[in-house]
């Protein structure tokens, strides 16, 4: 990532403590099993440990250290039976959904030999999960339940945490970094247009505004040779390149990349939505030509660069590219109606690590159509197999809402007048996926990540507080 973040992840445990002193046994049992469940959670995240809480009390310092933190969400491991006031005071001030994690020590009793230790310490679980969810709800706190077992691991539930964390990065990325928006959307592209200080109000991201002016001379105090040739290589081996290329081809791209990475870094940008309309002339001209290589260089390296100066699009974009690995931009294309599938892509910038099928290619057309000038276009190749799409849109009353499909794409011809596309089957069909894909609304672009990936664009969206409409899977 050209901008690094780490999530933050509050983390305690709970237990009664009325049975401590019954039971002394328990204090080091649940020591290690709290001990031994942090060590379970992904180093992807930073963790800010509540401790182990028996008491009011305790929950009120644990909480204290989560809202000091801000962290972006909290897992809670439930021990054995505990009352509520072990959790409420640790997540009374947060805003985010708490994951109470269920697991039992032990797969099964050995029901001869259970004493009441060993059965509150290693064999209970369930009894308390129903009490934590209705205070919760009363509290009008999010929260997520996972079940599961200690002994022999467990697949599940690790998925699960897992799953959770990378969530978390989403909110810790649109809290922490900031979005650049140079020029101005489309014009008349009306369901691209955002109001910036409700996406801060309601996202936690932060809009940059950027003139053109600025940008054309980006790379001017970019000197360093060795820096630009190696960029050079890396575009080189990024993209195939039609008629040929060397690193002289490219020196030119290669210096705007150079000065991108750094204007990203510097400032905090983890996306971008651009778009130019000028008379592509002089300096600007330059630019303009080599926008869709470079911006994908970014993309490349975790900044979301998105076309038409789409904020929307490019927070589908980042959300795909923090849970999943990659995130391109499309938008409905055509309908075979013959095959029954969806022809799904986008010209502009996009993500080399979504072309697996081969290596992305880039050719110079004379006319970006529909836009200013003419210049580099790149075509991405995403894999035989699962996708899955996020739109992001908004009500007439400027709240937000995700837009999710999933769906498989298939062998066979594509366009190749330089845009990536991807032959899309649907569970539903190609007729009924566009029906009710444009039904919900979602602006005509959204972002694409190969895999399935609806499951954690659900922890997402409970974790940003934003309703979902899944179209189909």
């Amino acid at each position: 990532m050209l901008v690094e973040t780490k999530a933050k992840v509050g983390v305690f445990s709970i237990a009664l403590g009325a049975y401590l002193p019954q039971f002394p046994s328990l204090v080091p049992e649940f020591e290690a099993q709290y001990a031994a469940f942090k060590g379970t959670l992904p180093d992807t995240v930073e963790l800010v440990d509540g401790g182990l809480v028996t008491t009011k009390e305790a929950a009120m310092d644990a909480g204290d250290k989560f809202r000091a933190a801000d962290v972006d969400l909290v897992i809670l491991q439930l021990l054995t039976y505990a009352t509520s006031y072990n959790l409420l005071p640790a997540v009374r001030d947060l805003d985010v959904p708490v994951v109470l994690v269920n697991v039992q020590k032990k797969r099964a009793p050995d029901y001869a030999n259970t004493d009441i230790p060993t059965w509150l310490g290693e064999l209970y679980a369930c009894g308390a999960v129903g009490e934590m969810v209705a205070d919760l709800e009363r509290a009008g706190k999010r929260h997520a339940v996972i079940t599961g077992v200690v002994e022999g691991g467990d697949e599940t539930v690790r998925a699960e945490l897992e799953a959770w964390c990378r969530a978390a990065q989403v909110r810790r990325r649109f809290r922490r970094t900031n979005i650049a928006q140079i020029g101005r959307p489309y014009p008349g592209m009306m369901d691209l247009y955002i109001d910036e200080t409700n996406l801060y109000n309601r996202m936690g991201l932060y809009t940059k505004q950027f003139d053109w002016e600025k940008m054309w001379a980006i790379a001017d105090n970019v000197t360093d040779e060795a820096a630009i040739r190696a960029k050079a290589q890396d575009i080189l081996d990024t993209f195939d390149v039609e008629g040929g290329a060397t690193v002289e081809t490219v020196w030119e791209m290669a210096k705007y990349v150079v000065a991108f990475e750094q204007w990203a870094r510097d400032e905090q940008l983890a996306l971008v939505a651009s778009h130019y309309d000028g008379f592509a002339k002089g300096q600007a001209g330059v630019l303009d030509s080599m926008l869709i290589p470079a911006f994908s260089m970014l993309i490349k390296q975790g900044t979301a660069c998105a076309v038409e100066g789409d904020i929307k699009v490019a927070m589908a974009m980042s959300i795909l590219k923090t849970i999943a690995g990659t995130g391109q931009l499309s938008e409905m294309y055509s309908i075979d109606f013959d095959k029954d599938i969806c022809i799904i892509g986008h010209s502009g910038s996009g993500d080399a690590d979504i072309s697996t099928a081969r290596k992305p290619t880039m050719k110079i057309v004379p006319v970006f159509h529909g836009k200013t000038g003419g210049g580099y276009l790149t075509q991405f190749y995403p894999p035989v197999g699962p996708i899955t799409y996020l739109a992001i849109t908004q009500d007439k009353d400027g709240n937000f809402k995700f837009v999710v499909a999933e769906g498989v794409n298939e062998e066979g011809p594509i366009f190749t007048f330089g845009d990536t596309n991807m032959r899309m089957r649907f569970s539903i069909g190609a007729r009924e996926f566009c029906n009710r894909w444009s039904e919900a609304g979602p602006t005509h672009h959204m972002a694409a990540a190969v895999g399935r990936h609806t499951d954690t664009i659900l922890k997402v969206a409970k974790i940003l507080n934003v309703p979902v409409e899944i179209v189909c899977r």
